[in-house]
């Protein structure tokens, strides 16, 4: 990405166009100016065949001047910096601070391309293109220009595992304004990611960032939660937040509160739906932090024991659960003759 910033110091985040897309793009421009200046000579040589020496040896310079300086010229002015070789190859020439650019800016780069290009068959243009950081011919350092890439290809989105049910709508009274949008993105990065970690660095990235999160939050994570659970149900909380002030007061994230229905929200919003079993990928990797380790190495969320307080110490799998707490039967598997919308029907 270019360094730019623009006159209001926003950091832009711009690709700039290195040697050989603009080079197939400038073949593509002098490929189709030539056949027009082919063509237009042996127009204007059958047209003034009476003319004399001199008058046909001005034509000839014109038309040059014409067709291959002043045409380019003006179709990157009208088309702001996007040639129909640039438009090919998804390039446009944009300012130093990101801005379109206008008609004294094509011309610095036309005039001077006349020397780097034609006169020197592209050979001063490459090697001023090979020594900038950022591809830029001397055209463009004497315009103030760059060429940039526009088709950028899009980054796939990783699954983010959706936390506990009972952690879900815990942390709707934080403060989450001075929370930067560059930790929400190291936070988002690491639950897309933490499956593919060492569990001991997951573990341990896992704890600094929730505290780093609590330290601008300024409330401290409950007691007995892993922290990679607290993350995701803060995340989860930031996004029922946007989704409620984008689309309306009713709207929320699976398993947050406002979500309507069972399913609990709008479809695409906040990650993926609650899927049994996910709760495992917060499980601790070591000993002494087992919140939710079952009975042969399985991961299962256990609900908070009936009269225990919202904020209280969640009880792990190894202690005796209440006797009068059933236990929670696991999720069954949909039967063929249910609905395909997943809801069952009452019995």
């Amino acid at each position: 990405m270019s360094d730019l910033v623009t006159g209001e110091a926003v950091a832009l985040e711009l690709r700039p166009a290195k040697l050989p897309s603009r080079a197939l793009a400038v073949m593509i421009d002098l490929a189709l100016a030539v056949t027009a200046y082919i063509v237009v000579t042996i127009a204007l040589a059958v047209s003034t065949a009476s003319l004399d020496d001199a008058a046909q040896v001005a034509v000839s310079i014109a038309t040059f001047l014409l067709v291959l300086v002043g045409v380019p010229i003006a179709v990157e002015t009208l088309s702001h910096g996007r040639s129909l070789g640039k438009l090919a190859c998804g390039l446009r020439v944009v300012r130093d601070d990101g801005g379109p650019i206008r008609f004294r800016h094509a011309l610095v780069r036309g005039a001077i391309g006349v020397v780097e290009i034609l006169m020197t068959f592209g050979v001063v243009a490459c090697i001023s293109s090979l020594v900038s950081a950022r591809g830029r011919r001397l055209g463009d350092v004497f315009a103030g220009t760059l060429v940039v890439r526009e088709r950028v290809p899009t980054a796939r989105t990783g699954f983010v595992p959706p936390p506990p049910p009972w952690l879900s709508g815990r942390f709707s009274a934080l403060d989450l304004s001075a929370v930067p949008d560059g930790l929400w993105l190291a936070i988002r990065q690491y639950l897309t990611r933490m499956q593919q970690l060492d569990p001991q660095v997951g573990w341990a990235m896992a704890e600094r960032l929730a505290a780093d999160l609590t330290a601008c939050t300024g409330a401290p994570a409950p007691q007995g939660v892993p922290p990679a659970a607290y993350l995701a149900a803060v995340v989860q909380e930031r996004q029922a937040r946007e989704a409620r002030r984008a689309f309306g007061a009713g709207a929320g994230v699976s398993g947050a509160p406002g979500g309507p229905g069972p399913a609990g929200g709008l479809p695409g919003v906040g990650g993926a739906p609650q899927v049994s079993g996910s709760q495992g990928v917060y499980a601790p990797p070591v000993p002494g932090h087992n919140v939710w380790t079952g009975p042969a190495g399985s991961a299962q969320a256990v609900a908070p024991a009936a009269g225990q307080a919202e904020g209280g110490p969640v009880p792990s799998a190894q202690s005796p659960m209440p006797a009068d707490q059933p236990s929670v039967p696991p999720r069954e598997a949909p039967a063929a003759d249910r609905p395909g919308t997943g809801f069952v029907p009452p019995s």
